[in-house]
Protein backbone atom coordinates (compact mmCIF):
# COMPACT_ATOMS: atom_id res chain seq x y z
CA UNK A 1 0.00 0.00 0.00
CA UNK A 2 1.04 3.65 -0.79
CA UNK A 3 -0.02 6.50 -1.97
CA UNK A 4 -1.62 9.76 -0.13
CA UNK A 5 -4.18 10.10 2.50
CA UNK A 6 -6.77 12.94 2.78
CA UNK A 7 -7.92 13.84 5.85
CA UNK A 8 -11.15 15.67 5.58
CA UNK A 9 -11.86 17.11 9.38
CA UNK A 10 -15.62 19.17 9.47
CA UNK A 11 -15.42 21.65 12.34
CA UNK A 12 -17.76 24.09 13.86
CA UNK A 13 -16.67 25.62 16.79
CA UNK A 14 -14.12 23.64 18.03
CA UNK A 15 -11.57 25.62 19.46
CA UNK A 16 -10.82 23.03 22.16
CA UNK A 17 -10.47 20.49 20.81
CA UNK A 18 -9.12 21.24 17.30
CA UNK A 19 -5.54 21.84 18.18
CA UNK A 20 -5.03 18.67 20.20
CA UNK A 21 -6.76 16.79 17.85
CA UNK A 22 -3.99 17.73 14.97
CA UNK A 23 -1.33 17.50 17.01
CA UNK A 24 -2.30 13.67 17.38
CA UNK A 25 -3.14 13.43 13.41
CA UNK A 26 0.55 14.84 13.51
CA UNK A 27 1.91 12.06 15.62
CA UNK A 28 0.83 9.09 13.66
CA UNK A 29 3.23 7.41 11.87
CA UNK A 30 1.91 6.37 8.70
CA UNK A 31 5.51 5.42 6.92
CA UNK A 32 5.42 1.64 7.89
CA UNK A 33 2.02 1.93 5.06
CA UNK A 34 4.20 4.03 2.43
CA UNK A 35 1.31 6.75 3.06
CA UNK A 36 1.56 10.21 3.61
CA UNK A 37 -1.34 12.50 4.89
CA UNK A 38 -3.09 15.77 3.94
CA UNK A 39 -4.85 17.43 6.41
CA UNK A 40 -8.11 19.19 5.62
CA UNK A 41 -9.86 21.02 7.90
CA UNK A 42 -13.46 22.47 6.62
CA UNK A 43 -14.71 24.98 9.63
CA UNK A 44 -18.47 25.17 9.56
CA UNK A 45 -18.67 28.76 9.95
CA UNK A 46 -17.44 28.92 13.52
CA UNK A 47 -18.26 31.81 15.75
CA UNK A 48 -14.68 30.69 17.78
CA UNK A 49 -11.22 30.59 16.94
CA UNK A 50 -11.58 27.42 15.25
CA UNK A 51 -10.10 28.37 11.89
CA UNK A 52 -6.94 30.78 13.38
CA UNK A 53 -5.97 27.71 15.48
CA UNK A 54 -6.44 25.07 12.48
CA UNK A 55 -4.65 27.89 10.18
CA UNK A 56 -1.61 27.99 12.30
CA UNK A 57 -0.92 24.69 11.71
CA UNK A 58 2.20 23.99 9.53
CA UNK A 59 0.52 21.76 6.32
CA UNK A 60 -3.27 22.18 7.18
CA UNK A 61 -5.90 23.61 4.67
CA UNK A 62 -8.54 25.43 6.09
CA UNK A 63 -11.54 26.40 4.41
CA UNK A 64 -13.87 28.66 6.17
CA UNK A 65 -17.71 28.15 4.49
CA UNK A 66 -19.61 31.39 4.25
CA UNK A 67 -22.31 30.81 6.52
CA UNK A 68 -23.38 27.49 8.96
CA UNK A 69 -24.33 24.89 6.41
CA UNK A 70 -23.40 21.46 7.98
CA UNK A 71 -21.55 18.71 8.97
CA UNK A 72 -22.40 17.05 5.21
CA UNK A 73 -21.96 20.19 3.39
CA UNK A 74 -18.96 20.48 5.30
CA UNK A 75 -17.37 17.42 4.70
CA UNK A 76 -18.17 17.27 0.86
CA UNK A 77 -16.27 20.52 1.00
CA UNK A 78 -13.49 19.17 1.75
CA UNK A 79 -13.60 15.69 -0.33
CA UNK A 80 -13.86 18.69 -3.03
CA UNK A 81 -10.37 19.53 -2.08
CA UNK A 82 -9.10 16.17 -1.12
CA UNK A 83 -6.25 15.28 -3.94
CA UNK A 84 -5.22 12.04 -1.75
CA UNK A 85 -5.56 8.21 -2.91
CA UNK A 86 -7.08 7.99 0.04
CA UNK A 87 -9.61 9.40 1.87
CA UNK A 88 -11.16 9.26 5.61
CA UNK A 89 -13.72 11.74 7.52
CA UNK A 90 -12.63 12.20 11.40
CA UNK A 91 -14.40 14.66 13.59
CA UNK A 92 -12.95 17.45 14.64
CA UNK A 93 -13.70 16.80 18.53
CA UNK A 94 -11.62 14.16 20.77
CA UNK A 95 -14.29 11.14 20.37
CA UNK A 96 -11.93 9.43 17.92
CA UNK A 97 -8.04 8.21 18.15
CA UNK A 98 -6.29 8.86 15.15
CA UNK A 99 -4.20 6.37 15.84
CA UNK A 100 -6.84 3.93 14.50
CA UNK A 101 -6.11 5.12 11.03
CA UNK A 102 -3.30 2.07 11.02
CA UNK A 103 -5.90 -0.73 11.65
CA UNK A 104 -8.20 0.89 9.01
CA UNK A 105 -5.71 1.56 6.46
CA UNK A 106 -4.56 -2.01 6.55
CA UNK A 107 -7.86 -3.30 6.77
CA UNK A 108 -8.23 -1.64 3.02
CA UNK A 109 -4.90 -2.35 1.65
CA UNK A 110 -5.95 -6.46 2.67
CA UNK A 111 -8.30 -6.09 -0.03
CA UNK A 112 -12.10 -7.26 -0.76
CA UNK A 113 -13.23 -4.07 0.26
CA UNK A 114 -14.14 -0.59 -0.76
CA UNK A 115 -14.52 0.94 2.48
CA UNK A 116 -13.46 0.57 5.85
CA UNK A 117 -15.66 1.92 9.19
CA UNK A 118 -13.86 2.41 12.28
CA UNK A 119 -17.19 0.93 14.55
CA UNK A 120 -17.38 1.79 17.92
CA UNK A 121 -19.54 -1.06 18.80
CA UNK A 122 -18.06 -4.02 17.14
CA UNK A 123 -16.60 -5.40 20.17
CA UNK A 124 -18.17 -3.22 22.96
CA UNK A 125 -21.67 -1.73 24.12
CA UNK A 126 -22.83 1.98 25.17
CA UNK A 127 -19.41 3.66 26.45
CA UNK A 128 -19.35 5.30 29.60
CA UNK A 129 -20.89 8.99 29.04
CA UNK A 130 -22.20 7.95 26.02
CA UNK A 131 -26.18 9.12 26.55
CA UNK A 132 -28.64 6.32 26.04
CA UNK A 133 -30.38 8.20 23.26
CA UNK A 134 -27.20 8.72 21.33
CA UNK A 135 -26.64 4.77 21.65
CA UNK A 136 -30.13 3.56 21.13
CA UNK A 137 -30.05 6.21 17.88
CA UNK A 138 -26.83 5.07 16.31
CA UNK A 139 -27.61 1.15 16.63
CA UNK A 140 -31.14 1.29 15.44
CA UNK A 141 -29.86 3.48 12.05
CA UNK A 142 -27.10 0.92 11.84
CA UNK A 143 -30.22 -1.85 12.51
CA UNK A 144 -32.08 -0.18 9.67
CA UNK A 145 -29.39 -0.35 7.30
CA UNK A 146 -28.52 -3.70 7.92
CA UNK A 147 -32.73 -4.55 7.24
CA UNK A 148 -32.60 -2.26 3.85
CA UNK A 149 -29.90 -3.50 2.75
CA UNK A 150 -28.43 -6.85 4.13
CA UNK A 151 -24.70 -5.66 4.70
CA UNK A 152 -24.04 -6.50 8.59
CA UNK A 153 -22.83 -3.08 10.13
CA UNK A 154 -22.52 -2.17 13.66
CA UNK A 155 -21.98 1.37 13.23
CA UNK A 156 -23.33 3.41 9.96
CA UNK A 157 -22.73 6.75 12.08
CA UNK A 158 -18.84 6.22 13.42
CA UNK A 159 -17.36 9.73 12.60
CA UNK A 160 -14.16 7.19 10.89
CA UNK A 161 -14.88 6.46 7.76
CA UNK A 162 -12.43 5.20 5.16
CA UNK A 163 -12.58 5.02 1.51
CA UNK A 164 -10.63 5.20 -1.66
CA UNK A 165 -11.04 9.11 -2.90
CA UNK A 166 -12.14 8.15 -6.67
CA UNK A 167 -14.68 5.89 -5.28
CA UNK A 168 -16.38 8.09 -2.52
CA UNK A 169 -16.33 11.50 -5.20
CA UNK A 170 -18.72 8.79 -7.73
CA UNK A 171 -20.90 8.83 -5.25
CA UNK A 172 -23.01 11.89 -5.79
CA UNK A 173 -23.36 12.71 -2.27
CA UNK A 174 -25.88 15.59 -1.34
CA UNK A 175 -26.28 15.52 2.53
CA UNK A 176 -25.89 18.73 4.55
CA UNK A 177 -26.33 17.26 7.91
CA UNK A 178 -25.62 14.57 9.78
CA UNK A 179 -27.65 12.16 7.61
CA UNK A 180 -24.73 12.23 5.23
CA UNK A 181 -23.18 8.80 6.88
CA UNK A 182 -26.32 7.48 6.20
CA UNK A 183 -26.12 8.61 2.86
CA UNK A 184 -22.76 7.95 1.83
CA UNK A 185 -23.03 4.48 3.57
CA UNK A 186 -26.43 3.47 1.47
CA UNK A 187 -25.21 4.85 -1.40
CA UNK A 188 -22.20 2.68 -1.23
CA UNK A 189 -23.85 -0.13 -0.70
CA UNK A 190 -26.32 0.47 -3.19
CA UNK A 191 -23.10 0.03 -5.87
CA UNK A 192 -22.07 -3.66 -4.09
CA UNK A 193 -19.13 -2.10 -2.00
CA UNK A 194 -18.29 -3.83 0.68
CA UNK A 195 -17.70 -2.14 4.23
CA UNK A 196 -15.35 -3.84 6.59
CA UNK A 197 -15.61 -2.34 9.77
CA UNK A 198 -12.48 -2.59 12.38
CA UNK A 199 -12.95 -1.82 16.43
CA UNK A 200 -11.79 1.77 16.99
CA UNK A 201 -11.10 3.23 20.47
CA UNK A 202 -14.11 6.01 21.83
CA UNK A 203 -14.52 8.36 24.35
CA UNK A 204 -17.79 10.10 23.58
CA UNK A 205 -18.42 13.45 24.96
CA UNK A 206 -21.66 15.01 26.60
CA UNK A 207 -23.86 17.82 25.47
CA UNK A 208 -22.00 20.50 27.90
CA UNK A 209 -18.43 19.91 25.90
CA UNK A 210 -19.97 20.38 22.60
CA UNK A 211 -21.62 17.47 21.56
CA UNK A 212 -24.20 18.41 18.44
CA UNK A 213 -26.12 15.63 17.06
CA UNK A 214 -30.12 15.96 18.15
CA UNK A 215 -33.02 13.36 17.95
CA UNK A 216 -34.05 14.64 15.00
CA UNK A 217 -31.08 14.01 12.93
CA UNK A 218 -32.01 10.53 13.70
CA UNK A 219 -35.33 10.87 11.79
CA UNK A 220 -33.44 12.69 9.48
CA UNK A 221 -30.99 9.89 9.10
CA UNK A 222 -33.78 6.78 9.13
CA UNK A 223 -35.59 8.54 5.91
CA UNK A 224 -32.20 9.04 4.01
CA UNK A 225 -32.09 4.99 4.47
CA UNK A 226 -34.82 4.16 3.51
CA UNK A 227 -35.17 7.12 0.73
CA UNK A 228 -32.25 5.47 -0.77
CA UNK A 229 -33.10 2.12 -0.43
CA UNK A 230 -36.10 2.99 -2.69
CA UNK A 231 -34.65 4.65 -5.42
CA UNK A 232 -34.78 2.76 -8.83
CA UNK A 233 -31.95 -0.25 -9.50
CA UNK A 234 -30.51 -0.14 -6.06
CA UNK A 235 -27.55 -2.42 -5.93
CA UNK A 236 -28.82 -3.51 -9.49
CA UNK A 237 -25.95 -4.34 -11.18
CA UNK A 238 -25.09 -2.20 -14.71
Amino acid sequence: MAGVLSIVIPARNEERYIGELLDRIRRVDLSPLGISAEVIVVDDHSSDRTSAIASAVAGVTVRRLPFHAGKGTAVRAGMSLATGDYLIIQDADLEYDPTDYVPMLKALSAGGACAVYGSRYLTKGRRRRQSWLAYAGARSLSRLVSICTGARLTDTSTALKLFRRSFALALGLTARGFEFDQEITMKALARRCRIVEVPVRYVPRTRAEGKKIRARDWVIGAVTVLRERLRPGFGRDD
